[in-house]
């Protein structure tokens, strides 16, 4: 694991979009693609991004900005392999409290979180996509 390099962003939009698109079958596709250049031009850039290889290939990456998990995502070939929850067990390392925002369709992404000690806090109302999301939170124990 480590820091995201400026070179690679291309790499981790094509997981990112990949992924969002799988795993957010009740968005219409042209959403995602109509976001890909906010990605690529300030949402990564504004975050700290870590990303996993596995021979000389990102395989996930996750986008920390403060305390918000900005995006996780594992490229489609590579999930069920524990990269997910490497990427959050690092950032639960140095964190004390992590937020983040699932979209409530996306059962898996709500069941992963849930697995991994985070609560459901809130549920919002995304108006860009007219979707129910889940506002959770993880907090260090004391």
């Amino acid at each position: 694991m480590r820091p995201l390099k400026e070179t690679e962003i291309d790499q981790i939009i094509e997981i990112w979009i990949t992924g969002s698109i799988k795993a957010h079958n009740f968005i219409d596709k042209e959403y995602w693609e109509s976001k890909k250049m906010d990605m690529k031009t300030m949402y990564i850039p504004m975050s700290k991004t870590f990303i996993i290889q596995e021979n000389e290939k990102i395989v996930a990456f996750i986008s920390m900005i403060d305390h918000y998990l900005a995006a996780l995502f594992v490229h489609i070939d590579y999930q069920k392999k524990g990269y997910g929850k490497s990427l959050l067990q690092y950032i639960k390392l140095h964190k004390d409290i992590v937020k983040l925002k699932v979209y409530q369709k996306n059962k898996n992404a709500v069941k992963f979180y849930l697995n991994n000690g985070f609560v459901i806090k809130e549920e919002l109302f995304d108006e860009h996509t007219s979707e129910k999301e889940l506002l959770m939170s993880w907090q260090k124990s004391k």
